[in-house]
């Protein structure tokens, strides 16, 4: 097992603990929702409004987005603040935190770590010719040059 096969392991174990700890339910009731149970929505095509994979890709998407929120105060980007350096040791546990919310969010949309890796390959491909060829400024606004990364 690699190190970012472990990492999902890991966040996915904890994430079951959490759920379990807090009493977050299955919306059936039928026992503590699990990380199973999104890889199985995702695999029956249950991707619907109020459903548990809308639903948890927001919040984790949420807390992603405050946790990058944290790790920018890390910074000195108040101008008006007589902070002048990074806080390199909480910029770095911030960047562990948005870790931890990345990979649930990825869990939630049934990625694992070997489709994380063919994706990211994928679109790694597209940026790079994105790159060479300048269309990054001028060409494929809409998204069009996205659409093999799938």
């Amino acid at each position: 097992m690699d190190k970012l096969e472990m990492l999902f392991r890991m966040q996915a174990e904890l994430n079951d603990k959490t759920f379990r700890k807090n009493g977050i339910m299955r919306p059936d009731g039928s026992g503590p929702l699990t990380m199973a149970d999104f890889r199985e929505a995702c695999e029956r095509g249950d991707l619907g409004k109020g459903g548990i994979v809308s639903d948890w890709l927001q919040n984790y998407a949420r807390a992603l987005s405050q946790e990058t929120a944290e790790l920018l105060d890390s910074t000195p980007w108040k101008w008006w603040s007589k902070d002048r350096e990074v806080d390199l040791r909480n910029a770095r546990v911030e960047i562990v935190d948005a870790l931890h919310f990345w990979l649930s969010l990825a869990l939630v949309a049934g990625l694992d770590a070997d489709e994380v890796f063919r994706l990211y390959s994928l679109k790694n491909a597209v940026n790079h010719e994105r790159q060479d060829s300048g269309s990054y400024l001028h060409m494929h606004k809409d998204g069009s040059d996205d659409r093999e990364v799938r």
